[in-house]
């Protein structure tokens, strides 16, 4: 294993790293208090904070926030010094805007080092950054964290999946970022053009800003050969860098020295035990311009208990398969699109494109999954692709609990997506 020094801290004892939380939880609670009239509103009284088990007793942060000060009304530091905003895109509703000291971006770049090195990569790797530029957190967290690792970065941004695939060949890439959908269009496309990714020196994606299964990381290892990472990160924390798989792929080491980490129940609130299931909620630790105190994620994941074997000290989460706000209700039944993806791709003869549409007709809902289906299976007898369909349709009902309608359609039917992959359309509102 390669050490990068700016790692140190993956491997610090757990008496240290909570005495170093404790610590930068003292400064960031007071921070906010003293700077921030919404948290000066809601954390009436604040008389600081004595030991780490004080957080829970702390209201919580949510996007509505956001919202509802926006633009700079979460700001703890005067604009003079603030050096960067980003924004969310703003499609249902006001932006999310986020505020960085040069202080919170020497943070961020350090936790994207430290990611990029969990993941094997060094100086000399070539790192083509498919994240989206601009007022996206994405693109510009992933770039300067490449180069302050030493690597190459080619900052293609999202999008023209022709240049990218030149680029990825042309260019000899070691590694890519972008998300997993988008990844999969480029294995798809280059095929067409007669490009085999499996023979380029591709050998590491890290891949993420959008759930994706363990089924979907199986495909997307088998057909490009490579090692596919999940990242973690959100706008609100700090972008790109939250959290990183290394090479055991069993969870997600979160940077603790700086993003703390609690699992809650998301209905009561309550703070969960590791191991159980619930709403990942998370406290800035050194975040200067804009603090968050007890962000609720709505990612619902675990704290996986237990060392790992990669030696890394840092506690682990369950990858994110789905958010609490993703969930939709059919019939009286609650179901997550990643109980969807995990049905179909368990199938043999499946291709991870599908789209979950839902209607109403006559007052009932109806659910129609689309999944695009192998050629091979494609062009085979019918006998074939009503096997299949039937299978489909005995393994959604048996995963969801109630009837879906499933049409198998032919590669590429479905329009592929060069950022986030849309895979729900609720059309039961413009019946």
């Amino acid at each position: 294993m390669n050490f990068h020094p700016e790692s140190a801290p993956d491997f610090v004892p757990r008496a240290q790293m909570d005495a170093l939380q404790l610590e930068r939880l003292q400064k960031v609670t007071q921070r906010a208090y003293d700077r921030v009239e919404l948290f000066h509103e809601r954390m009436n009284g604040f008389q600081g904070v004595r030991s780490l088990d004080d957080l829970r007793d702390l209201p919580f942060t949510t996007k509505a926030d956001l919202r509802d000060t926006y633009p700079f009304g979460l700001f703890a530091s005067p604009i003079e010094e603030v050096v960067r905003l980003h924004a969310s895109s703003g499609t249902t509703g006001k932006p999310i805007v986020v505020a960085y000291t040069k202080e919170d971006l020497d943070v961020w770049t350090s936790v994207m080092v430290r990611t990029f090195a969990m993941c094997g990569l060094t100086r000399g790797d070539i790192i083509q950054n498919a994240y989206g530029y601009g007022l996206f957190t994405g693109g510009l967290g992933a770039h300067y964290g490449a180069e302050a690792l030493g690597a190459t970065v080619i900052p293609i941004s999202g999008g023209n999946t022709e240049r990218q695939i030149m680029v990825l060949k042309d260019f000899k890439v070691t590694a890519i970022c972008c998300t997993p959908s988008y990844f999969l269009h480029l294995v798809d496309r280059a095929a067409e053009m007669g490009v085999d990714i499996r023979t380029l020196p591709l050998r590491a994606g890290i891949f993420g800003a959008e759930p994706w299964t363990e089924a979907m990381r199986d495909h997307i290892q088998s057909q490009s050969g490579i090692r596919a990472y999940d990242i973690y990160g959100l706008s609100e924390i700090i972008g790109p860098g939250v959290a990183i798989e290394c090479p055991a792929q069993n969870g997600l080491h979160i940077y603790e020295d700086h993003f703390y980490p609690e699992i809650i129940d998301p209905d009561t609130g309550q703070v969960l035990p590791d191991g159980e299931e619930g709403e990942l909620v998370l406290t800035t630790l050194s975040k200067q311009a804009m603090p968050m105190i007890r962000y609720r994620t709505r990612d619902i994941t675990a704290l996986i208990p237990g060392p790992c074997p990669c030696g890394r000290t840092l506690r682990r989460m369950r990858r994110i398969g789905r958010r609490s706000d993703d969930m939709f209700i059919i019939r009286g039944v609650n179901v997550f699109p990643s109980q969807i993806e995990a049905a179909l791709l368990a199938a043999e003869g499946t291709l991870p494109h599908y789209q979950i549409v839902l209607t109403r007709e006559k007052g009932l809902d109806a659910m129609e999954v689309l999944v695009e289906v192998t050629s091979e299976v494609f062009s085979d007898k019918v006998g074939a692709l009503e096997s299949l369909h039937n299978r489909l349709a005995s393994s959604l009902e048996h995963t969801l609990g109630i009837r879906a309608h499933v049409r198998l359609v032919r590669p590429q039917t479905i329009q592929r997506s060069e950022g986030k992959a849309k895979r729900v359309f609720d059309k039961r509102n413009l019946a």
